[in-house]
């Protein structure tokens, strides 16, 4: 028999407070009343004066309050917490998430009596966009007085989301009065920097200059490009240089053909024409491109100065320019340009060479010897 394990167990299987023999025995409150009730009238119990029972009774009562410790003089009842969140440890994040879970209830409700909800996928299509931009995660945290983590934040902003379409809906729909108090919500949670955020990515629209030209600027892998175009200027003809004396006297037979009139346009890049700048057929229908798609072929004259890479970055650096330049002039055109992809720079670049291969990808040929 292991004694250790014998002496462990005898240690382990002690109380682990002794108990003390106290002079008193425990009487609790609630029997206080029963105790004096037995010593008054238990049998045989000898009759007590007045002052006996006087006694008995402060004894009682001094038992009652000499355990609980208890002041009825200074007794306050203690005060409730101002949030049902108190006790969460983030009550005011708490609190919010429940005006925002409200605000989104009273909306849906709202917009049902209106039937506004459900709406039709077709419905939501055709939407007025509304794009908003919401504060960090760190802005948040002071707002709500608690640490934003990635899942409390996307909470947030998932309810904020949801409060931002019923704002759409409202707004299409015309009732501004509802949109007014969607808006003063998601306002309070709304970046400072909104305007400056949405208007990252917007362009300034050219603008044609008292000639009535456009200046644009297209770029290609390394090869940069700016580009001139104005309109072609009808031909005046003369009044007498088509006209013969036989049509002039009514003597010819045949019926006077209008004249047609030939716009001839002129594309120069770096002050040499087209065909002599760029001699391969591949690189000047890659600039002419954006003419023909736009149905503007021969119609505007182009000037170009182009630096930088080879023929095939030069030719869609101009291409890039010149899509540009026929949107600033004609702009019901973007929508067949951006179709085919024209006004958006080609992101494609040169592939760098990996050690070991020939080039980007070449490998060198496998030689068993």
């Amino acid at each position: 028999m292991n004694i250790l394990r014998s002496q462990a167990f005898s240690v382990l299987r002690r109380p682990l407070c002794r108990r003390l023999a106290t002079t008193r025995p425990f009487v609790p409150p609630a029997q206080a009343q029963l105790v004096f009730h037995d010593t008054l009238f238990a049998p045989g119990a000898k009759e007590l004066d007045d002052n006996t029972v006087d006694a008995l009774q402060a004894e009682t009562n001094e038992r009652e309050f000499e355990d609980d410790d208890f002041d009825a003089n200074n007794f306050q009842e203690k005060a409730h917490p101002d949030s049902p969140n108190f006790y969460t440890g983030r009550s005011s994040y708490y609190d919010n998430i429940v005006e925002l879970q409200n605000a989104i209830s009273r909306t849906r409700g709202t917009l049902q009596r209106l039937h506004l909800l459900p709406l039709p996928e077709f419905a939501w299509k055709c939407l007025k966009p509304m794009p908003t931009v919401w504060k960090t995660p760190e802005e948040m945290t002071t707002d709500f007085e608690t640490a934003m983590t990635i899942s409390r934040y996307r909470k947030v902003t998932a309810l904020l989301n949801e409060l931002n379409e019923y704002l759409r809906i409202a707004t299409t729909a015309g009732y501004a009065d509802v949109a007014d108090r969607i808006g003063s919500i998601i306002s309070i949670f709304e970046s400072g920097k909104k305007e400056a955020f949405l208007a990252r990515g917007v362009r300034k629209p050219v603008q044609l200059d008292q000639y009535g030209r456009s200046y644009t600027f297209g770029k290609r892998k390394t090869s940069a490009a700016r580009v001139w175009m104005i309109p072609v200027k009808p031909l005046s003809h003369e009044s007498g240089s088509d006209v013969n004396v036989e049509e002039a006297f009514g003597l010819s037979d045949k019926p006077r053909r209008p004249p047609v009139n030939v716009t001839v346009s002129t594309i120069l890049i770096n002050n040499l024409p087209i065909a002599e700048y760029f001699p391969q057929p591949v690189d000047r229908e890659r600039i002419v491109r954006p003419l023909k798609i736009a149905g503007v072929l021969g119609k505007y004259n182009v000037f170009t100065i182009v630096r930088g890479g080879g023929t095939t970055g030069q030719s869609g650096a101009v291409a890039h320019g010149i899509a540009k330049g026929i949107f600033a002039h004609e702009p019901e055109t973007g929508a067949i340009l951006k179709r085919a992809k024209l006004l958006r720079r080609d992101p494609r670049m040169v592939e760098r060479k990996k050690t070991g291969l020939a080039k980007a990808r070449k490998r060198y040929t496998w030689v068993k010897r």
